[in-house]
């Protein structure tokens, strides 16, 4: 054999309870090894480039050479070593020529009744203020949707805002619509809502129950914590009538799991106790969490200290989803639950989401923006729903995107699971949705090895659970 050459970005190890486990990252794949595969592996990473009479001498007579020979074939069929030459792409290059949309975001309305003092929404306006969507333009986006899209089975309508139940006469406008519109042409759709759970009524719950809707409710925890931010136009604290309407809901609620989402920000950390409370307490389905590192209010920013702190809560939160797991109990934690799922299923991402390809935000007046989080952003948008998708434009933007050549992703061993990270986070960070949300690298490294040692741990000692609890919350799209 020739110089072999070691591509250490597409190998990663892991040793669990004493299994050692590679990585594969172009595949985010993940193997179990055994002792000679270690060694190869030790002896590449130790000299970068190898000879023959390198493995020669370090394994001698004490292994099989046609073993280790074996060994070294599997590496170079993974390209985690190399003749010398460049390693192969690990995917054609990016090139988006259409976009089949699957979900249209529809910012219903731009008021809000709450002023919770860490929104990002640079659209959000008084409730008096509130500029509105009409059926019209709700019903061009749906078209829109059709045309770059046809002949799915299923496809997904999501309310935003503001407070979208705060134009609660569109919502049933556009849900009767589209329950004919889509049925006609043999498809489903699915509705999809985001509230503060403020104007919630009997009625309204049972009529988003009949229209099965996923939910997710915003709420950052116990009192303590969730009137530090989330507070009404008066500046008053909203938990206690939240509570009151979170605990009405899921009373009532039968049709769909119900999610919260809590946005971490300074003073705001303490993920155990909040998940405690949200979980166990009020009885959510599941709780995520939302870091918020940037944006121009930075006295809710959360500082290199707590964001580590954050982050190691995480991790002993998702030790204890590790422990019921093997139990097979699913404890609602949706970060950690993501994760498995992303593993399980191998995937690889070139894109940090579907923002763009299979998802466009509208916004009250019928523009497309890349998602929700951009409407009324100086961001350009990318056409209108009279108009269509400036097809050029948003190409040209997500193709830039996943160019990684002399980036910081290009060598990263999360690069197919983060792919860069959120559009808006670099936006609000660096002021540009193309750079990659380098500012917590680390952090997010560490999350993710702990990820995989976890799910190395599961689909060895519990592989049911996968079956059990990550397949089904893809047919409810959570």
């Amino acid at each position: 054999m020739g110089m072999l050459v070691f591509q250490h970005q597409n190998a990663h190890r892991v040793e669990v309870d004493g299994r050692q486990l590679l990585f594969h990252v172009p595949t985010t794949s993940l193997f179990e090894i055994d002792g000679l595969d270690g060694a190869v592996l030790d002896l590449f990473a130790e000299k970068q480039k190898v000879s023959e009479a390198d493995v020669r001498d370090r394994f001698g007579a004490a292994a099989d050479p046609a073993l280790v020979a074996e060994r070294i074939k599997s590496l170079i069929d993974l390209d985690i070593v190399t003749d010398g030459r460049p390693p192969r792409p690990e995917r054609p290059p990016v090139v988006i020529e259409n976009t089949p949309l699957t979900t249209i975001v529809l910012n219903v309305n731009t008021g809000c009744n709450l002023s919770c003092s860490y929104c990002y929404k640079e659209d959000l306006d008084a409730p008096a203020d509130g500029r509105r969507m009409t059926l019209e333009t709700a019903k061009k986006a749906i078209e829109l949707l059709l045309a770059e899209n046809p002949g799915r089975d299923a496809y997904n309508i999501v309310f935003f805002g503001g407070e979208p139940l705060s134009n609660m006469r569109l919502i049933r406008e556009v849900v009767d619509h589209a329950e004919t519109r889509f049925g006609d042409l043999g498809s489903r759709v699915d509705f999809t809502l985001t509230t503060n759970a403020t104007l919630l009524t009997v009625e309204i719950i049972d009529w988003l129950d009949a229209h099965r809707f996923g939910l997710t409710v915003s709420m950052d925890g116990p009192k303590a914590l969730h009137d530090k931010n989330r507070l009404t136009v008066g500046g008053r604290g909203t938990y206690d009538v939240v509570a009151e309407k979170v605990r009405l809901l899921l009373a009532r609620y039968r049709s769909r799991p119900v999610g919260a989402r809590v946005t971490l920000t300074h003073g705001v950390t303490d993920v155990e106790a909040i998940w405690a409370h949200l979980k166990g307490e009020l009885g959510f389905f599941e709780v995520g969490f939302s870091p918020v590192t940037s944006g121009p209010m930075t006295a809710f920013n959360l500082t290199g200290d707590e964001l580590g702190a954050v982050f190691a809560a995480m991790k002993r939160l998702g030790g204890r989803y590790l422990t019921a797991a093997k139990s097979g109990e699913n404890i609602g934690f949706s970060n950690m639950h993501q994760l498995m799922s992303d593993l399980y299923e191998g995937r690889s991402k070139a894109l940090p989401c579907g923002a763009g390809v299979g998802m466009l935000a509208v916004d009250h007046g019928g523009r497309l923006d890349l998602c929700h989080r951009f409407t009324g952003s100086e961001m350009d948008s990318f056409g209108s729903v009279e108009d269509g998708i400036a097809r050029e434009r948003l190409s040209r933007f997500l193709e830039d995107r996943a160019e990684r050549a002399d980036k910081a992703c290009e060598s990263c061993r999360i690069r197919n699971l983060c792919a860069g990270g959120c559009y808006h986070e670099s936006y609000a960070h660096f002021s540009d949705p193309l750079k990659p949300t380098t500012h917590y690298c680390d952090l997010m490294r560490d999350w993710v090895d702990f990820g995989i040692a976890a799910y190395g741990e599961l689909i060895a000692e519990n592989p049911a659970f996968f079956t059990d609890h990550i397949l089904p919350r893809r047919a409810f799209g959570k």
